[in-house]
């Protein structure tokens, strides 16, 4: 799987540069190898990351589905290789954890250590606990061939130093990309971490693990499938041999004929439990969650937390559990928006980045807000390459909480955006409107046809009028199905529901 870019990686390969090199063990081989850290400490670098991952994307709220994911995890743990008689010392008694975050991102990736991550959106594109298995089985195969070690001691340290400094130092042309994991071409390198023998390897771990616990690990297959069309949907399909990762159609080739090899070995596979996927599937969020937040008519709006503020109609959007960040067209300023539980008051908040080191404060002072106490300030920076920033600090008093904007960009371009800084903080203000407090996230329901016919016969014919743009070949996708493909009655559905 590809992992999701966040800046728990960059602190991950940065480490390479004041780690030594370990010779250990394989669990995998069993040979002796050069890894970029020791097994001791990838497991603390994973246990260190993991709170990160968690308070960037959060964990889904149903404590049933994350059960469920954990104990299929668990049982593809206990046939690896961190479970055998030959497996070495080192490795013993290490603990696996398994987490269902919240986002529709169709993906799951792993951290050193034994941390695996699966997201709901990609639970919404399987359709059974065989293909569940196989990617957990996938994600287990990095963890214990320790893929993303092997890759940090392979880096020479001026490649790493490299993609560091231009992560570290570049968001779309300004500082703090990593913290945002939008955009720079660093990021896309890391974000390819794992070279196509590590996929192929974990590809064949994960159905190896999945066999031997008799399920029908050629279903896997059929997710790789799904990629594959989402791929071509969005016009970004690479050839194989331009990427590190394999291609989703080779994949899917790939995993029946792993499964048959593992047949003739004995392993028989009869287990699919779609029946049981799909219950645990059932009144799962769909898509964006627009409690959470959610943008209209150049409105960024959050009904849970009762607020709202307008942002320039050529901006993009970033919203994340920490922050919000609204990016403009040229992509050469910013407006961060974090809410801070530490400061006492507005002032407080904006003094704490005042006062830093390397920050140098031009003004400060109080104002309003539609009646909120606020107060801002403007100041001068200076990366570590010499571009200077100016800074337009606004922090708002609201509902028992601080709200502060760092709005910045070059000091030759603050003038240019100065006004848009101003409008988006300004016209920070409570949510009143009772249609957009009162919205939901559309959710997926997981029934059996009652009849035969095309799928998108089954389709709802209000999809417009839903909260989120609902695409019928998005939904066909996540069936694995074609839309006009015939379904037989009795067959498995999710359709989504509002």
């Amino acid at each position: 799987m590809r992992p999701i870019i966040s800046n728990i990686w960059l602190i991950f390969m940065l480490g390479l540069l004041v780690s030594a090199c370990s010779i250990q063990e394989s669990a995998i081989s069993g040979e002796r190898r050069a890894y970029g850290y020791s097994w001791d400490q990838e497991k603390q670098i994973g246990k260190d990351a993991d709170q990160q991952i968690q308070q960037q994307y959060g964990v889904y709220d149903n404590d049933e589905l994350q059960a469920y994911v954990e104990n299929i995890g668990q049982e593809m743990l206990a046939v690896s290789h961190m479970n055998r008689a030959d497996t070495p010392a080192e490795y013993e008694g290490t603990d696996f954890y398994f987490r269902v975050l919240d986002s529709p991102v169709v993906n799951a990736f792993a951290l050193p250590g034994g941390y695996i991550y699966v997201t709901r959106g990609l639970l919404s594109h399987l359709d059974n606990e065989a293909q569940l298995s196989v990617v957990l089985g996938h994600e287990i195969g990095h963890v214990i061939a320790r893929h993303a070690s092997q890759r940090a001691f392979e880096q020479q340290m001026g490649q790493i130093a490299l993609i560091g400094g231009a992560i570290g130092g570049e968001l779309l042309g300004l500082p703090g990309g990593d913290i945002l994991g939008i955009g720079s071409q660093a990021a896309q390198l890391l974000f390819l971490s794992y070279s196509r023998d590590d996929e192929r390897e974990s590809d064949r771990l994960g159905v190896e693990y999945a066999s031997m616990q008799h399920y029908k690990a050629a279903e896997g297959a059929q997710f790789f499938v799904s990629l594959e069309r989402m791929s071509k949907q969005s016009g970004q399909s690479i050839p194989d041999w331009q990427s590190t990762h394999p291609d989703p159609g080779e994949r899917a080739r790939s995993i029946p004929e792993l499964a048959e090899e593992w047949k003739a070995k004995g392993y028989e596979q009869t287990i699919d439990n779609t029946d049981q996927y799909m219950g645990k599937l059932d009144n799962m969020i769909y898509g964006e969650n627009p409690r959470e937040g959610f943008t209209r008519n150049g409105h960024f709006y959050h009904p849970d937390m009762k607020f709202q503020f307008p942002y320039p109609e050529d901006w993009q959007v970033v919203n994340q559990r920490s922050l919000v960040a609204v990016v403009s067209g040229d992509q050469d300023a910013v407006s961060i928006m974090t809410l801070d539980g530490e400061s006492a008051g507005a002032e407080a908040s904006v003094n704490e980045f005042l006062n830093q080191e390397g920050i140098t404060t031009l003004g400060k002072s109080n104002t309003q807000s539609n009646g909120l106490a606020a107060f801002r300030a403007e100041a001068t920076g200076q990366t570590e390459d010499g571009t200077q920033l100016k800074f337009y600090l606004y922090a708002i008093e609201y509902g028992g909480s601080i709200y502060r904007f760092l709005n910045y960009t070059t000091v030759e371009k603050y003038e240019t955006y100065a006004s848009r800084f101003d409008e988006i903080t300004s016209e920070f203000r409570e949510l009143t409107d009772s249609d957009i407090l009162n919205i939901q996230p559309v959710r997926l329901q997981a029934v059996k046809a009652s009849r035969s016919g095309t799928f998108q016969s089954f389709l709802p014919g209000n999809l417009e009028s839903f909260s989120i743009t609902v695409s019928p070949e998005d939904l066909a996708i996540m069936n694995q199905v074609g839309l006009d493909e015939q379904i037989d009655a009795g067959t498995w559905l999710k359709l989504p529901t509002q």
